[in-house]
């Protein structure tokens, strides 16, 4: 017998934020499957767009150990 959708919601809605987000994305995908082809073709292009800003200038770099340390200042601030 299968459980009624709102009993399958409440459970779903106690579980931890981050099984809850793999669940949102797991149903997510069962509703729109992905094409493994057409997403590394997207992500090629953008790796290739992102380098020709960088080799054109349009954006500025910064080095990885000041952005880990951005991305650490960020996280802590969201306590």
């Amino acid at each position: 017998m299968s459980m009624p959708v709102e009993q399958l919601v409440e459970q779903a809605l106690s579980l931890p934020a981050e099984a809850r987000a793999l669940l949102a994305d797991r149903l997510v995908e069962s509703l729109d499957p992905v094409d493994e082809h057409e997403i590394q073709a997207l992500w090629a292009e953008e790796a290739t767009r992102r380098l020709d800003d960088v080799r054109s200038g349009r954006v500025d770099t910064i080095p990885a150990a000041q952005a880990i340390e951005q991305v650490r200042r960020s996280l802590e601030h969201e306590d």
